[in-house]
């Protein structure tokens, strides 16, 4: 038995962890690691299961072929690609590049060659159709973005703030980047000791909410009405940074009277929330001198969710809470490539006017680091016939057919392809539908870097890790890039990534890969790989430079005041209608699961026995209202779909609400809920209720019935045909 460190790659937090390896290089135990400089020791439960995880009893094993039966067979995996290539070949002869499309996962998206390979082969087969978990997550950030600009030296650190205001997030299970993203629980309680001042909007009492100083619980979806209400109480109050609105802002007159409509009255009776704590929170946030609003899956998931975000930004700017020449920036990174932080207004861009739009909808791809088409249109990419259908798609390290909304339609357009590759470690529900499912090396058998598109460490820090596992003797399991390297030999094409060419003479080594994500940032991997703990850059600019321009935001853009006003006059208080003709009871919200990243260790023997399916949260007053005790089955009705689950009171929830976790369930058709739970997914739609410009479907804020369920057959209906799945 001997140990070694390297650190956790489940999420941005990239917690240090100590490995116990036996004689085979087997992982045997794992640890926090109390001598990390950025994690202090500190690991969740997901990243705590990698013993389990790397079991090779918990993977596949070996790549594997659907036969004509609908059986898996295994086979080589150069006979495996020689395959792909060829099918993939001759769908693009007949119907050209635009027929091939593909979905980048979690899984993929902190590895640190991994996180963007599948662009390598999309690029030289020359197709735009990538579609990701970035685009059906919080891509209002982005809309807002790109339509009111942004300040390039960032906005304040929660850390040394006077106050920080989190709406519908729950950092302290998410590790929400924008938040303290290591060992965040010690985190905040030293900021709070030093005296921050924590505002958490959100319907359930959440794990980061029982240690806010003003707390408030509003009915789901009314995020846009609070953040309007706020904004025209602070600019009728005189609270807004005069001079930095004055200096750096366009449109200030026109957001204060679109905003008028907003009184603490109309708010308060329209989000259910108490005035006088409203005008607290609002005040408290204003007059601070320093800290930030920022927002989570919770808003970006709802109802008006780019609207949120813009309103979230406005509120922001309006306050100044700007860092400013001379001030530290809140993540300097070490090596993510961007503006330098200049302390200036990098204009609206709006490029969605401008780029590659879908068939569908005419949607434009959205700037997610790299440009992305909306996952929300990623199923009807697929069904409509016509010239640009898609007929091949790669899953890459995803699990779509239970993450993204209207699981029957995402499952149907899986099922239509001629053509479906799964690259994932484990057999997911997507994979199942796989014509060819490979498996790649799980996080400690590989070398890596920490997730460099989205460094979330408040000092320019990174480290190395190499390979410190090895797979179970007899496994059949390559890299990530090994997969792409190899069908674009196939194919007779080159391999460049991140502006480099790779050499297709040799299979590449992952180091070679590393290398150049190191040197994009001017570091040199070697010096990296020196420190075992990692390093930090001193000579890396982490203080705000002065600004260049004269640029200002746009917080007036005509659509978003449309928006602002058709918010304003919208019906609220009635209960929408459910497919059933039912209506509606509840709102479905969303619900973070700290056993779980998404659906990523769902299955793994210890979690398992501990969360083996998603429960229906309910307020206890709710349960008596409707006649149902804790552990009852209910049925949830929603515009499009029915689903059974097992309630659970849960007395930190608004009542009004039902609340549970996506990532859970199987196919539609293979479903048992005992055993899996139930895709929540299920209970979406994405034939309406779009966002504009993202196709972002509403995830959370649903109305839905809530009735009891006599049993829970393992069925679920789909209303939109009568179909009950069994």
């Amino acid at each position: 038995m001997r140990e070694k460190k390297s650190f956790c790659r489940i999420c941005n937090t990239h917690c240090g962890m100590v490995l116990t390896l036996g004689d085979d290089d087997r992982i045997t135990a794992i640890r926090p690691d109390k001598d990390d400089p950025v994690s202090e020791g500190f690991a969740c439960f997901k990243g705590l299961q990698a013993v389990e995880s790397h079991d090779p009893d918990n993977r596949v094993r070996h790549p594997l072929k659907r036969m004509p039966d609908g059986s898996f067979e295994r086979i080589g995996i150069e006979q495996a690609l020689d395959e792909i290539a060829e099918r993939l070949s001759a769908v693009i002869e007949r119907d050209g590049p635009e027929a091939v499309g593909g979905y980048r996962g979690t899984g993929s998206g902190f590895n640190a060659v991994g996180c963007f390979i599948m662009d390598t082969l999309f690029e030289q087969i020359g197709t735009k159709k990538i579609f990701s978990a970035s685009t059906i997550d919080q891509t209002a950030k982005n809309v807002a973005v790109e339509r009111i600009g942004y300040w390039q030296a960032g906005l304040h650190h929660v850390i040394g703030s006077d106050v920080t205001l989190l709406i519908g997030t729950n950092p302290l299970v998410s590790f929400a980047l924008t938040f303290i993203v290591m060992n965040p629980l010690k985190h905040l309680k030293q900021e709070k000791a030093r005296g921050m001042k924590l505002l958490v909007v959100d319907p359930r009492v959440t794990e980061t909410a029982k240690f806010a100083d003003i707390h408030l619980q509003p009915v789901p979806g009314e995020d846009a009405t609070i953040l309007a209400g706020m904004i025209r109480e602070i600019l009728r109050n005189g609270w807004e940074d005069r001079a930095f609105v004055e200096r750096y802002v366009d449109g200030l007159e026109e957001l204060r009277a679109r905003v008028e409509p907003f009184t603490p009255d109309y708010v308060a009776n329209r989000a259910g929330i108490d005035r006088a704590v409203f005008l607290g929170m609002t005040r408290t946030f204003a007059t601070a001198r320093s800290g930030k609003a920022m927002t989570g899956t919770g808003a970006n998931m709802g109802p008006h969710s780019n609207l949120v975000e813009h309103l979230l930004n406005c509120l922001n700017i309006v306050c100044g809470r700007c860092v400013r020449e001379g001030e530290q920036i809140a993540f300097p990174g070490a090596l993510m490539q961007g503006y330098p932080p200049l302390a200036q207004v990098a204009p609206a861009m709006r490029s969605f006017e401008t780029s590659y739009k879908s068939r569908i909808g005419g949607y434009s791809q959205i700037p997610v680091i790299v440009p992305e088409l909306p996952t929300g249109i990623m199923a009807d990419e697929i069904l409509q016939p016509g010239p640009g259908q898609v007929r091949a798609f790669f899953v890459h390290g995803g699990n779509p057919a239970v993450i993204v909304p209207d699981q029957v339609k995402m499952v149907k357009a899986f099922r239509s392809l001629e053509l479906m590759v799964v690259i994932d470690p484990f057999m997911t529900p997507t994979a199942k539908l796989a014509d060819y499912v490979l498996p790649t090396m799980l996080q400690y058998e590989r070398a890596d870097l920490p997730c460099w598109q989205y460094e979330g460490y408040w000092k320019p820090y990174t480290r190395y890790t190499p390979p410190i596992a090895r797979p179970a003797q007899g496994m059949e399991v390559v890299a990530d890039e090994y997969i792409f390297w190899g069908l674009l030999k196939r194919l007779g094409k080159p391999m460049s990534f991140l502006g480099a060419a790779i050499p297709m003479d040799s299979p590449p080594d992952t180091d070679l890969f590393l290398k150049q994500v190191a040197n994009q940032a001017g570091r040199s991997l070697d010096e990296i790989r020196k420190h075992e703990l990692g390093c930090f850059f001193e000579d890396k600019q982490i203080l705000a430079l002065p600004g260049e321009s004269d640029a200002k935001f746009t917080l007036a853009s005509p659509e978003v005041m449309e928006e602002i006003t058709e918010l304003s006059q919208e019906l609220f208080g009635l209960e929408p209608i459910t497919r059933d003709g039912t209506a509606a009871t509840h709102r479905l919200i969303v619900r973070r699961q700290r056993h779980m990243f998404n659906s990523i260790s769902r299955e793994l023997p210890n979690t398992h026995r501990r969360v083996p399916h998603n429960p229906a949260y309910l307020n206890p007053g709710d349960l008596v209202a409707l006649g149902i005790a804790s552990g009852d089955r209910i049925r949830i009705t929603s515009r499009t779909a029915s689903v059974e689950a097992v309630a659970e009171a849960d007395p930190n929830l608004r009542r009004g609400c039902v609340s549970m976790s996506h990532g859970f369930g199987d196919l539609p058709d293979e479903n048992r809920y005992d055993d899996h739970g139930v895709a929540v997914n299920a209970l979406l739609t994405t034939d309406f209720d779009l966002q504009t410009v993202n196709a972002m479907p509403r995830m959370t804020a649903v109305p839905v019935n809530i009735s009891p369920a006599g049993r829970l057959d393992n069925a679920w209906a789909d209303n939109r045909d009568g179909r009950v799945l069994q």
